[in-house]
């Protein structure tokens, strides 16, 4: 009996911390100064990303260094998944919400290292 009591408390203490997480996340449209790392400890970079909602799904858009790059997200106010092309590559990333930016890793397609992303709100 004890043991059900102890893991009904465990649910609901589950249960605030994601309603207080939710709170928190912000719906990833917007415009975002990016600032990020290549993947094998390749060179920092900075740009601007634009995220637009488009029926069920998200177009991203990079500008880093002039140079145009787009992608489709997945996702909601929590996470966003990205595939991506950038002129003959193209990859994957993964952001999560931290209040109304966010954070997150990225790689080309058969990559076998990551690189990390972090987007303010502007």
């Amino acid at each position: 009996m004890r043991a059900l009591a102890l893991s009904k408390l465990a649910l609901s203490a589950l249960g605030v911390l994601l309603f207080i997480g939710a709170a928190w996340a912000a719906d990833p449209v917007g415009t975002y100064t990016c600032l990020g790392h290549s993947p094998d400890g390749g060179a920092a970079y900075k740009g601007v990303v634009t995220v637009v909602k488009t029926g069920e799904t998200y177009q991203v858009t990079w500008l880093i260094g002039g140079k145009k790059t787009t992608g489709t997200g997945v996702g909601d106010e929590g996470f966003l998944a990205v595939s991506y092309q950038s002129g003959k590559d193209t990859g994957l990333a993964l952001y999560g919400s931290v209040k109304a930016d966010w954070k997150g890793v990225w790689t080309y397609q058969n990559g076998t290292s990551m690189g990390d992303e972090s987007w303010t709100r502007q």
